[in-house]
């Protein structure tokens, strides 16, 4: 008796097909920064599956003739934190680190803004932002949002490892999370 195999298409390839369904309609362009923004939301679990797959995202905006630069947070934290004069003291004390988060939103912003004048980016391009899940528990993923959205004039696509649900964001599904403009894409839409 020979096996039968069956393989359903993953929540990511299921994503990067309703991200690359949306990305291909025409663009508005009378919109405010918030609502410029996209998230693509996807179980925790799948991060290393879509960080592999990150690629084809690129490929999908191309191919709806939208030009793509890809700005990665994973080792924002300890970039910043490396550059601290009392980085050991934080360490030491990680309660006095509560007061500068702050400065590392502002460093955040900063290199973005940098990225973003270096790549050139425009009205028809997609900046993609991974790597948000490294922001957990220093930062939260609204904030950050918000200062990055008007910076750029295209579409900010957020990798967002978490749920989404009656208009409420989660991050990793571990806290309450919140409401927000931006344009969801599920792997269920």
């Amino acid at each position: 008796m020979q096996k039968k195999w069956s393989f359903s298409v993953s929540k990511v390839k299921r994503l990067l097909d309703s991200y690359g369904s949306f990305i291909d309609v025409p663009w508005r362009d009378d919109v405010a920064p918030a609502q410029r923004v996209i998230f693509c939301v996807y179980p925790e679990y799948d991060e290393l599956r879509l960080r592999a797959c990150l690629d084809e995202f690129e490929i999908a905006t191309r191919r709806s003739g939208h030009d793509w630069a890809k700005f990665d947070l994973t080792d924002s934290f300890a970039a910043w934190m490396a550059s601290q004069k009392y980085a050991k003291s934080y360490f030491r004390d990680p309660a006095t680190l509560a007061t500068l988060l702050g400065k590392y939103e502002d460093d955040i912003a900063s290199r973005f803004e940098s990225f973003c004048t270096d790549k050139g980016v425009g009205e028809g391009d997609v900046v993609a932002v991974s790597g948000v899940g490294s922001l957990f528990g220093f930062l939260r993923v609204k904030g950050v949002v918000d200062r990055l959205a008007p910076m750029v004039p295209g579409r900010l696509v957020v990798f967002f490892p978490g749920s989404y649900e009656d208009n409420n964001y989660r991050l990793l599904d571990a806290y309450d999370g919140w409401g927000y403009l931006a344009i969801p894409i599920t792997a269920d839409q």
